[in-house]
């Protein structure tokens, strides 16, 4: 148990090790990532995330009203 203990730690430091060198030498995706403009998909997404809570509260809105119609 011990030796299988001392395999996985072995094992773990050198995944640690080679992620960190990874890190340090990674590809340069400034070129491609500073020609890509987000504004665009953002405002896309804030305005689709916007009209859906609308609608949400709005169901819960006609919900509750016809709750209380109902007396319920």
């Amino acid at each position: 148990m011990n030796k299988n203990i001392q395999r996985g730690l072995a094992l773990v430091g050198a995944f640690v090790v080679s992620g960190a060198a990874m890190a340090a030498d990674g590809p340069d995706l400034s070129p491609l990532t500073s020609s890509v403009n987000f504004s665009s998909v953002i405002t896309a997404v804030l305005a689709i995330s916007a009209s859906l809570m609308t609608l949400y509260l709005a169901i819960k809105g006609a919900r509750t009203v016809i709750s209380m119609v109902r007396g319920k």
